[in-house]
């Protein structure tokens, strides 16, 4: 199938890196005047954003992404049709952190942008709404964030459905103004964007910032810990996978640099260069990708503010008389008072205190060379602490060892590293080091992108940086410094000697810095970013009329979602029958609605429904097909009589399901990896996977498993359908014998949000009843607003090995020991009942 995909693809096409990489803006590009009024959702879950004094330092979690995030959201509220951005992030309540951090909604200043003048409501703007999820007294470290990841999404639902009503009512005549698109910064928001944009059916957008398969790769070659122990430490498992399900989801990938895209995504599997271009091309010609898609990867140089951009004096003031007055920053005083001679020019480093940012390296260059010790200060900005002992294990260490070699070099006197810094005081750092027409320094192993090096060039201060990473890109627009290889030491030093000695080259690279440095302006990135967005097809919530249901589903005060798939067929109508009896008495009765969510066809479930003796009315909705299809019963008379009851397809789900489905690409192909996949017995092979057509529906390709021990990982699959870039979920269910393939948006928890967005449900009033294990989709069930409660006993299937081949352990994607979920042994309707009133949900 690759050989016919590709078959007439031209050379010259498929190298262009405009096909690549979706990264041409000409042709028909609306123009920044016609833009209408968006609304605007970012997503960054970790860390401590706040709009003004950032902490930047303060953790491992909060530096450069959290700055960029809200400078984006600024400068993108400012922006000529931006009518509102929201910032999700998480809402902090843990003792020993500002109160700033608890509140549910911050409005952001606005970058001024010149002649930019429209009216403005009163939910316009830039915000910042934190959503309270995971443990409420505890602040959660990005690794630690995982299993709340859903609980965020159904809050953050709920707000982005609000805000939406509310932005309607001001411009949009009534009508919702949807997001225009859902832009989710690194791992763990891109997988919260994935599924608020498949709930909302609305474009998703992802930025990586730093790549868990690039940090995967780097640890490994240090050779200090074992895969094993990078993935206990860093969850990076847990963390590839959601950059490959962003991958999946993405209509647009930002990155930095090209060498983002060609070095670093590259590795995925769901992302190939020359796949790219050949995809592009076909697309750009309009021929058929046979259901094998690719999200556009766009270079997008991360933006600065120029609010603190230095004045000719500053550039031009007395180098002599660098020296703290009462009128300079009280920051330049606690630097100063390091140095023995403060009007040596100053070498300066900010790097929070990481191994990967190399800082020793640069102590032992800056120590060993006494021509530039004689020369220069250097000054080392490390983040904030209170005291060694205080801080994390690797900080630690690293402050540690700069201290020792400090103390060994005896560089008392020619070393400033304070303890504290303010982010409103970082400008003024810059602008102390270009005053002593100093340099900046940046040799990390490696650079994602390194704004601080923009930042610096923003004030005048030419830059020595790593040649590993973006700063190679960086260099080659504003050509105002120096690469070195990080390892070597005395290339560092011999670097730093000659840029501070050789004043014509110092003021050449300082020169070019501040002549090219617009091109990194946040206005520059915003009309690159709308442009991008404003070219996306059209895609929007398609909730339908509710008429039908509606005095029906308003009437409820709870859902219940019988979602078992671990038991006997008599098993779970048993189930059915004791949920319903467990709420047929005391306040619940008749204010109880209930959905059967199964990996089921709708023929298999009118089946069991008629089995059991219920009517189908009995039921609210039938989620089935996985997830890929939800059907609503319907009475054409009020005779209680199962021949007269009709099963009413729910369209409007499928369309918001159908992003990027393959199709009958997708089946031709599954049917030829079927065929593959043999059980071998000496020199005879048998196939074990058939196509399923009478299990399979529009967008639910099935297929038979005669033997379930000769089936791959579900991983294992996932990665071969990436590698084709065939976007996609595969299941196994009914205890492995059937697989079935559906949408990237599809799945039960999806479809029950949907549900509660068309019958306006708050979800905390859903109770989900599932099994101790199930089919491979189950854990997907557990997290969120939700209630749960879990069935254990003798009768669940016991879990086969679907389960345990895993490409991260269960803890990494479900809080099993939130509030929200219950355990209970059997499932008579009281056991039902008690779990229901230990959930605070009244039975009596």
């Amino acid at each position: 199938m690759s050989e016919d995909l590709f078959e007439g693809v031209k050379g010259e096409d498929a190298g262009d890196p405009s096909v690549a990489y979706g990264d041409s803006t000409t042709g028909n590009t609306p123009k920044i005047s016609s833009f209408d009024k968006l609304y605007i959702v970012l997503i960054s879950l970790h860390g401590l954003i706040r709009g003004e004094n950032m902490e930047l330092g303060r953790d491992s979690d909060t530096g450069g992404q959290v700055k960029y995030v809200v400078e984006l959201a600024k400068a993108l509220s400012s922006s000529p049709g931006v009518y509102r951005v929201d910032l999700l992030t998480r809402q902090i309540l843990a003792p020993n952190f500002d109160r700033g951090y608890s509140e549910p909604d911050e409005m952001l200043a606005s970058t001024s942008f010149k002649n930019l003048k429209f009216e403005r409501g009163e939910n316009s703007g830039a915000h910042i709404i934190r959503i309270p999820f995971g443990p409420k007294d505890k602040h959660l470290a990005k690794e630690n964030i995982w299993p709340f990841i859903q609980e965020f999404v159904d809050g953050a639902l709920g707000h982005v459905v609000r805000m939406s009503k509310t932005i309607g009512e001001e411009i949009g005549s009534g009508c919702p103004v949807w997001p225009a698109v859902i832009h989710g910064h690194y791992a763990s928001a891109g997988v919260a964007a994935t599924l608020l944009s498949g709930a909302l059916n609305v474009p998703m957008v992802f930025t990586g910032h730093f790549l868990g398969k690039d940090k995967l790769e780097g640890l490994l070659k240090q050779g200090r810990q074992t895969r094993e122990q990078i993935n206990m430490t860093y969850k990076i498992m847990r963390r590839i996978e959601a950059e490959e399900l962003s991958l999946d989801a993405s209509e647009i990938v930002i990155a930095s640099t090209r060498q983002e895209i060609e070095e670093q995504w590259n590795l995925y599997d769901g992302f190939e260069v020359m796949l790219a271009r050949k995809l592009r091309a076909l697309v750009k010609r309009g021929a058929n990708c046979f259901g094998r898609y690719m999200p556009r990867m766009v270079i997008i140089p991360p933006g600065v503010e120029f609010g603190h951009i230095i004045h000719d004096f500053d550039l031009y003031g007395d180098e002599d008389s660098p020296s703290p007055a009462s009128e300079d920053p009280s920051i330049w005083f606690e630097i100063m008072r390091f140095f023995t001679n403060p009007r040596k020019p100053m070498i300066l480093a900010i790097a929070r205190p990481y191994a990967e940012k190399n800082i020793t390296t640069l102590v032992k260059a800056f120590g060993e060379c006494h021509p530039l010790r004689e020369l220069a200060n250097l000054t080392l900005i490390m983040g904030n602490r209170e005291a060694i002992s205080k801080m994390n294990k690797v900080s630690a260490a690293v402050l540690t060892s700069v201290l020792t070699l400090i103390d060994e070099y005896d560089l008392y006197g020619q070393v400033a590293y304070p303890k504290h810094h303010k982010h409103s005081e970082v400008p003024d750092i810059y602008r102390l080091a270009a005053r002593t027409k100093g340099a900046f320094v940046n040799v990390a192993y490696f650079e994602q992108f390194g704004v601080t090096l923009i930042e610096a060039a923003m004030h005048g201060l030419p830059v020595i940086a790593t040649k590993n990473g973006a700063p190679v890109e960086i260099h080659q627009v504003l050509d105002n410094g120096l690469l070195v290889d990080p390892h070597d030491q005395h290339s560092i030093a011999d670097a730093l000697y000659k840029m501070l000695s050789e004043k014509q080259f110092w003021s050449r690279c300082r020169e070019n810095g501040l002549k090219n440095i617009h091109q990194f302006s946040w206005p520059e990135y915003c009309k690159n970013y709308l442009s991008r967005i404003l070219t996306l097809g059209p895609r929007h919530p398609a909730f339908g009329n509710k008429e039908d249901q509606k005095a029906r589903v308003n009437s409820r005060r709870h859902i219940i979602v019988i979602a078992v798939d671990s038991v006997s067929k008599e098993d779970l109508i048993q189930i059915i029958r004791n949920s319903i009896e467990a709420t047929r008495t005391g306040t619940l009765s008749g204010s109880t609605g209930f959905v059967l969510s199964t990996s089921l066809t709708i023929a298999e479930i009118r089946s069991l429904i008629k089995y059991t003796g219920m009517l189908p009315t009995d039921f609210d909705a039938f989620i089935c097909n996985c997830g890929s299809d939800i059907y609503y019963p319907s009475r054409s008379s009020d005779v209680p009589n199962n021949s007269l009851v009709t099963f009413a397809l729910d369209n409007n789900y499928r369309s918001h399901i159908e992003y990027r489905w393959g199709g009958e690409g997708l089946r031709k192909y599954l049917v030829k990896w079927a065929s593959s996949v043999v059980e071998r017995r000496g020199r005879t092979e048998k196939q074990v996977i058939f196509e399923d057509s009478e299990h399979s529906s529009t967008y639910c390709l099935a297929f038979r498993v005669v033997n379930p021990n000769h089936l791959p990982p579900l991983k294992e699959l996932q990665k071969l359908m990436r590698i084709q870039s065939l976007r996609c979920h595969a299941l196994y269910n009914h205890g492995a014998t059937r697989l079935s393939v559906i949408p990237i948006h599809a799945s039960r928890s999806q479809a029950l949000r949907y549900l509660s967005i068309r019958w306006g449900m708050e979800l905390p009033d859903a109770i989900v009843i599932v099994g101790e294990s199930g089919d491979s989709d189950y854990e997907e069930l557990f997290g969120g607003l939700h209630k749960t409660i879990i069935l254990k006993g003798g009768f669940n299937t016991p879990a086969n090995r679907i389960h345990t081949v895993r490409r991260y352990p269960l803890q990494d994607v479900v809080a099993l020991d939130s509030s929200n979920i219950i355990e209970i042994e059997g499932f008579s309707s009281v056991d039902i009942r008690s779990a229901m009133q230990q959930l605070g949900i009244p039975t009596q």
